[in-house]
């Protein structure tokens, strides 16, 4: 079975953008251990229900019953899943209207990536 199916929860990020598997990185080190960090470059993404613009523009969180979660919303649900202090701050990322101010700074993040620390001209989407 592909990561995110049978039971073992999924971070989607892109491998190609140094910012984003900084962050990927930083979060797998917190996850418990049946969760996987995967850059979606590595995926068979039809088998997840994701295609390449999807996974393009957003990173997703693919929950143990394969439901998927786009953008801060996966933020969100991988620092649930990290527990401890992060599931607080995961929790808070979910629920409006602190959701909407977080969707709002995944934009930002998103389309300036390339500038933060870490990123490169290929973070940029």
């Amino acid at each position: 079975m592909p990561p995110g199916v049978d039971n073992q929860p999924t971070l989607v990020f892109d491998g190609d953008c140094s910012f984003c598997t900084s962050s990927a990185m930083w979060i797998a080190h917190r996850l418990p251990a049946n969760a996987a960090v995967e850059p979606w470059q590595r995926l068979d993404l039809s088998a997840l229900g994701l295609t390449e613009h999807d996974v393009e523009t957003a990173a997703y969180w693919i929950d143990e019953r394969g439901r998927q979660f786009r953008g801060h919303r996966a933020i969100g649900k991988s620092l649930v899943a990290a527990g401890g202090g992060w599931k607080i701050g995961g929790a808070l990322i979910l629920i409006p209207p602190l959701s909407w101010l977080a969707a709002l700074v995944y934009v930002l993040v998103a389309k300036n990536r390339q500038r933060l620390p870490g990123g490169t001209p290929a973070c940029k989407l």
